[in-house]
């Protein structure tokens, strides 16, 4: 609790409010139709810690990322408020920060040229003493040794690999980092390692965003957790609020909880609809045993039990 307070204080790093994001496509080859695939989101993150956003791929989890670090697409085009340390983010902000203040660890390993040495990557081409010597110490902080610079990405195992991305995000000492699914294909072990670097940037007094599908791990290393469910946030909670079901406020959660391989791995009937197949209201109604004929309703995501929640049904 004393820690948790703490963070209370901190400064808020990163603050996203009412995001929506659309792509324009054409339909049936002529008709230019806009396809909204986040809807009313808003998270922050405060320095000193690691909010984990989880969710099913396709809830939207990493376009928040690529809409942060002002990573999307041309056919995209978003409303809201995006803002760092509480200066909006214009595009031309977002260029003066990207890289520096504010990092992204990415998804996919292909990030890395294959045809230049880690080292190099790593500094960014820098060759003088200075960029040398922090090279070595911020890959001997992840385990990575002074013969790592000399390697190829092909080279590399997938744990090390990873930690050759975090060494790259974190050279120019951020402020947010953002890890887009840092622990795809890896062994427990080697994913419980990686996310354990995470927690020690948070701890040094980054606020880093967590895009993840595992709950089980995030939970290791968060401190809040805000779940997503077809392009918008349905609960926000306290990692400890995962002690006990009858804590958490909505029934999507309660499902991805019981659907923890150390709770039984109940898996919850029906998908997560595409975007142009959202039902009118509570987007989870068609699924959720609560639902009535209210759930049909526009959904207010609103404050509850020291936490966040859209469902009309919590606190009922």
């Amino acid at each position: 609790m004393g820690a948790r307070k703490e963070i209370g204080r901190m400064e808020t790093i990163l603050s996203v409010e009412h995001l929506m994001i659309s792509f324009s496509q054409y339909e049936r080859g002529w008709r230019k139709i806009q396809l909204p695939v986040i809807r009313d989101l808003s998270i922050n993150i405060k320095g000193h810690e690691i909010v984990a956003v989880v969710g099913s791929s396709g809830s939207g989890k990493s376009l928040l990322a690529h809409a942060v670090m002002g990573l999307l697409p041309a056919n995209a085009s978003w409303k809201g408020r995006i803002a760092f340390k509480g200066e909006e983010l214009t595009g031309k902000r977002v260029k003066e920060l990207r890289g520096r203040k504010m990092v992204l660890v990415p998804q996919s390993v292909s990030y890395l040229d294959p045809l230049m040495k880690v080292g190099d990557q790593v500094r960014r081409g820098h060759k003088d003493g200075i960029s040398r010597a922090r090279s070595r110490e911020v890959l001997g902080r992840y385990g990575l040794g002074e013969d790592t610079e000399e390697l190829y990405p092909f080279q590399l195992s997938g744990g090390m690999t990873r930690r050759v991305l975090i060494s790259t995000a974190v050279m120019e000492k951020p402020e947010l980092v953002i890890a887009d699914e840092p622990t795809p294909g890896l062994h427990i072990s080697a994913a419980k390692r990686v996310l354990s670097h995470f927690r020690e940037i948070a701890d040094r007094g980054a606020g880093v965003l967590l895009i993840t599908h595992d709950l089980e791990l995030a939970l290791q290393v968060a401190d809040r957790i805000v779940v997503f469910y077809t392009g918008t946030n349905v609960e926000e909670a306290a990692v400890s609020d995962f002690q006990k079901e009858e804590r958490l406020r909505h029934p999507y959660t309660r499902a991805l909880y019981r659907a923890m391989p150390s709770h039984g791995f109940e898996v919850q009937p029906g998908a997560q609809p595409y975007v142009k197949d959202l039902p009118v209201g509570c987007p989870y109604g068609p699924r959720c045993p609560m639902a009535d004929q209210g759930c049909m309703e526009e959904i207010e995501y609103r404050a509850y039990e020291g936490g966040m929640v859209k469902c009309r049904k919590a606190g009922t």
